[in-house]
């Protein structure tokens, strides 16, 4: 099976789309929230958190392997940036990969994450330089301030479909 790489800026609504696109997809079906994996730094070093949300890119990938090998589409949701994709690629070797990038405008993010009912980001700012990390890959990106969840829920399901997703 395939692993699909669900993307985005904090904000961007991943985690919800990723709860409408479980409800329409069919089995066997295996789903990593990234953000999870966050309490594995239980007393943290002083690295950024940057950097710490870096380290957290590649078990959350490798996580994904014995899934898939297993006959699992696995749905990763997390904030992969364009630039881990070929760390992904080494991790998930034959695997095939699948990766939608959910970026609305910069501006919707910033309200979502303030507003957002767990895990409020209230000191969220993005700077254009770390937005512009989630674009790039035009084909695999869905940039919709409008559209509700399961619309866009139902968009990327006809695209991984369809294998318009489908990394190269």
């Amino acid at each position: 099976m395939s692993v699909v790489m669900l993307s985005g800026p904090i904000g961007a609504g991943k985690t919800t789309v990723a709860r409408e696109l479980i409800a329409i997809s069919s089995a066997p079906l295996s789903y990593i929230e990234g953000d999870a994996f966050w309490p594995v730094f239980t007393k943290p070093d002083a690295k950024p958190r940057q950097e710490r949300f870096r380290i957290l890119m590649r078990p959350i990938t490798a996580a994904s392997v014995p899934l898939a090998r297993s006959g699992y589409e696995v749905l990763l949701d997390f904030s992969f940036p364009l630039d881990f994709l070929d760390t992904a690629r080494k991790i998930l070797k034959e695997t095939p990969i699948d990766f939608v990038m959910v970026r609305p405008s910069l501006a919707t993010c910033e309200q979502r994450a303030a507003t957002r009912p767990e895990g409020k980001i209230t000191d969220y700012t993005i700077s254009p330089d770390f937005y512009r990390m989630f674009q790039g890959l035009p084909k695999h990106e869905i940039c919709d301030d409008n559209g509700d969840a399961k619309s866009i829920a139902q968009q990327i399901r006809a695209g991984l479909d369809e294998g318009i997703f489908r990394l190269s």
